[in-house]
């Protein structure tokens, strides 16, 4: 089984476009969506997008959807980048896509393989390339699988733990990646085996786009991962301290 995984799309719907339109070229049997389609300019547009779809699409819980359901369900918005995005997210759904969403599980098990956001235990889980071996076991301590592919940190990686025979995949970010250069990174499993993607697309026209949205973080969202792209092992750092593994001291 071709199993397509997109993570992280934040409504970059220019992206999403770019790489339906390669998979279309190159079919596969199953989509899978790993979180956090929301917080970004082109919500509503991604998500039908998405539903759209002739192949069978399985949809996984993001940190950004969690937080978007919050305040559409009369929850304040924090005065803050991830507050402001949830607020924008939530009034692009209705009660159909709030139900939509609030349908999906934070992780999944498809043809001996687990799907999930940030792991199969939480939607926010801090897991990236210097992330110790020891967290990785914990984390996914709560599933059998041997391969879980997730997100959340949007930069692609294969991680074998240790010696406990689990593999731990990011599937990358379609939308808002942190590779430290621009494109659309996304994940084939062909039967049980990972294989990385990228897609290039039309930045100019993209950013144009995007832009016109409105979306109040849209300047944030460009600059750090597509127009000045941030040092991939920067972020990972970053990441590693805001689990507090790591101490500000370090490199």
């Amino acid at each position: 089984m071709r199993i397509a995984v997109l993570a992280d799309i934040h409504g970059n719907l220019p992206a999403l476009r770019a790489v339906l339109s390669e998979i279309d070229r190159a079919p596969v049997d199953m989509i899978v969506v790993g979180g956090d389609v929301v917080a970004g300019p082109l919500v509503r547009e991604s998500l039908e997008l998405l539903a759209a779809r002739q192949e069978p699409v399985r949809w996984v819980a993001g940190n950004a959807e969690r937080e978007a359901m919050a305040v559409y369900d009369g929850a304040p918005a924090a005065d803050d980048p991830a507050g402001r995005a949830a607020a924008w997210s939530a009034r692009a759904l209705d009660e159909r896509w709030r139900a939509e969403l609030g349908a999906w599980p934070i992780s999944v098990e498809l043809a001996g393989v687990r799907f999930c956001h940030g792991s199969p235990r939480r939607d926010d889980e801090i897991l990236t390339r210097r992330t110790p071996d020891d967290v990785f076991l914990e984390a996914l301590a709560t599933t059998p699988e041997q391969l879980t592919v997730g997100g959340h940190t949007h930069q692609q990686m294969f991680r074998r733990v240790g010696d406990s025979g689990r593999t731990y995949a990011n599937a990358g970010s379609v939308g808002m990646p942190y590779e430290g250069r621009p494109g659309a990174f996304w994940m084939i499993v062909d039967d049980g085996v990972p294989v990385r993607q990228e897609t290039a697309y039309d930045l100019d026209a993209a950013v144009r786009e995007l832009r016109a949205s409105g979306y109040p973080g849209v300047e944030d969202q460009l600059a750090e991962s597509l127009l000045e792209p941030a040092d991939p092992d920067w972020v990972a750092t970053f990441f590693e301290r805001a689990a507090g593994r790591e101490p500000e001291s370090a490199p």
